[in-house]
């Protein structure tokens, strides 16, 4: 973990507790929401974390009217 850890502190520099609790969370299998202004790296360290940990990026840009289905998907239950 902490060959990873530095390989990210490379390229995102001055996030040290936000590198932590991002690693923290993939390790305990948890979610999380990066939030923060336009240009404070948030794209940027999470590319970066995938790229060190070999996993494909996707990025969703959200919208007003972007719906949590729009997302996660849904369940129909059909009734026959």
């Amino acid at each position: 973990m902490d060959a990873i850890r530095e390989q990210v502190r490379k390229v995102i520099v001055g996030q040290d507790e936000v590198v932590d609790h991002l690693l923290l969370t993939l390790l305990v299998g948890g979610h999380c929401l990066i939030t923060g202004m336009p240009g404070t790296a948030k794209t940027l360290l999470v590319r970066t974390l995938a790229v060190a940990l070999g996993l494909t990026f996707k990025r969703i840009q959200f919208t007003p009217d972007l719906m949590p289905t729009d997302v996660t998907g849904t369940d129909i239950i059909e009734e026959d």
